[in-house]
């Protein structure tokens, strides 16, 4: 019974997903033209609510965990496990207060409405993976923006998404770019746990009756950390929150 609704269910939430893209894709460009970011961010924040909490119709419960530790007036690095495209929507909402920015791959930068002029003109930057060169400038800008403004940047530095939820080697060198221009920000580690569940199958059908928890832990001052022990305590904290094994240190040769 439960595939069966399965199947009734998705499309009906996937109809709402692309109805709130399509809708905000003009107003995110009207507003942004009229009265620009601040009223831009506000419609941008109420689709990605929208995005997020229609899940329900799936079933899907929701739990943050741990925002009230989150300073305001402070650079944030938000440093994250990733497991599905849903995974961007759960950022937006728990760290609204904080404007977080992402680093994204330069394909989603056209071609989907709302999320890739969101992505263009919000303050996020564009990688393009073929020219690691660039990209290291384009993640120092970021972190000079968020030190700037007090904004929030969020990383994923599994480096790809996890489909079957097993955490991933944890890569310390875009979390030592941010830190490097924006030497104020408080990390702080997020654990990401049901989204993988969520769409083992892709985006038909989706599961139903998924528990999504989000998990902020306590911000962390990196100064002094070196980047790589930095990565691997964020990495074996999430890892933990995820009932996962640590990854044993290969022996020495």
């Amino acid at each position: 019974m439960k595939k069966i609704l399965s199947y009734i269910l998705t499309p009906v939430y996937l109809l709402i997903f692309g109805l709130l893209l399509l809708t905000f894709h003009p107003v995110q460009v009207v507003t942004r033209w009229i009265w620009g970011y601040p009223v831009r961010k506000k419609a941008v924040d109420i689709m990605n609510f929208g995005l997020l909490y229609t899940l329900r119709i799936l079933g899907t419960r929701i739990t943050f965990k741990g925002l009230e530790k989150i300073p305001a007036n402070r650079p944030l690095i938000i440093v994250a496990n990733h497991q599905s495209t849903l995974d961007i929507p759960a950022v937006i909402v728990g760290f609204r207060k904080n404007h977080p920015k992402f680093i994204s791959k330069i394909e989603l930068g056209k071609g989907i409405p709302s999320i890739s002029y969101n992505l263009r003109h919000g303050g996020s930057v564009l990688i393009d993976r073929k020219n690691p060169r660039q990209s290291v400038k384009d993640i120092l800008m970021l972190g000079k923006h968020i030190e700037e403004n007090n904004y929030a940047a969020c990383i994923f530095p599994e480096g790809t998404r996890s489909k079957d939820g097993k955490l991933k080697p944890f890569m310390p060198a875009g979390i030592a770019s941010l830190i490097k221009t924006a030497p104020s920000a408080l990390i702080v580690p997020f654990a990401i746990d049901g989204n993988h569940e969520l769409m083992k199958n892709g985006y038909f059908p989706m599961t139903l009756g998924v528990h999504l928890k989000l998990t902020a832990f306590d911000p962390i001052d990196p100064k002094g950390m070196d980047s790589a022990v930095l990565a691997q305590t964020i990495e074996d904290m999430i890892r933990k929150e995820l009932g996962q094994s640590p990854i044993p240190n290969p022996s020495p040769k």
